[in-house]
């Protein structure tokens, strides 16, 4: 299995960031990412690259595991809650103009995939939700949606505007998502399937297609979703 390490600064943090790439550009580019706390090698690190090595020995699919910030945004207490939103918000901007830009040139590809686990759903999810275009494929692993807790009752139009449960019912147009396969991936033993199950409800309310796997003896865990990754991307 190919594996890159890529390294470049970017203007959008004004700091150095790392991703690393399995495979070589062929196949669905999908962009993974971390858990709360990871970094771009967790994924690795925690087997799920392995889970997926067929696809990825085979062109089905180059996976691209770009860094995580949540410790300088939504988990950073020492600055201010309208702060932590603007550096989020900051970290989006390297995911879809650095991270999308660089995989759809290798793929040759006008849109991506995207995938995590826990917070790292919630991170796929936003995106895929904000830039619909750009986004082909949404792979939710036992995602954690809600949060309004990292925020400290602080609220802002930024915070609106990154939420899902807030905006997704507002929504004017849902017809855009109607070319994007969404998976939502929990099970029953799984602390955020609730917020898998809200995600999915309100999701149907708008009339926008989503398979909800919700799966017997399943929970929150690593060895989970190293399951349910390779079933969801022999679907496609």
């Amino acid at each position: 299995m190919e594996e890159r390490y890529i390294k470049w600064w970017t203007p959008y943090l004004s700091r150095e960031f790392e991703m690393l790439v399995f495979g070589n550009g062929g196949g669905l580019p999908l962009i993974i990412f971390p858990t709360s706390f990871g970094s771009y090698y967790q994924n690795k690190d925690f087997g799920l690259i392995d889970s997926v090595a067929w696809f990825i020995d085979n062109n089905r699919v180059t996976i691209y595991c770009p860094d995580s910030i949540d410790l300088d945004s939504f988990y950073n207490k020492s600055i201010h809650p309208a702060d932590r939103i603007r550096t989020h918000i900051a970290y989006e901007s390297v995911i879809v103009r650095d991270v999308f830009d660089f995989a759809r040139r290798e793929g040759s590809t006008h849109r991506v995939g995207v995938c995590g686990a826990s917070l790292g759903a919630y991170h796929a999810a936003n995106i895929a939700f904000k830039h619909a275009d750009a986004v082909s494929h949404l792979i939710s692993l036992s995602g954690a949606f809600e949060i309004s807790d990292f925020f400290d009752g602080y609220h802002d139009d930024n915070i609106y505007f990154n939420s899902p449960y807030e905006y997704l019912p507002n929504m004017p147009d849902p017809w855009k998502y109607n070319h994007m396969n969404i998976i939502i991936g929990t099970g029953e033993w799984d602390n955020t399937r609730h917020e898998s199950m809200r995600l999915s409800g309100i999701l149907n309310s708008k009339g926008i297609r989503n398979w909800l796997d919700d799966r017997k003896w399943c929970g929150h865990e690593w060895k989970y979703w190293c399951d349910m990754l390779p079933y969801y991307l022999s679907t496609f």
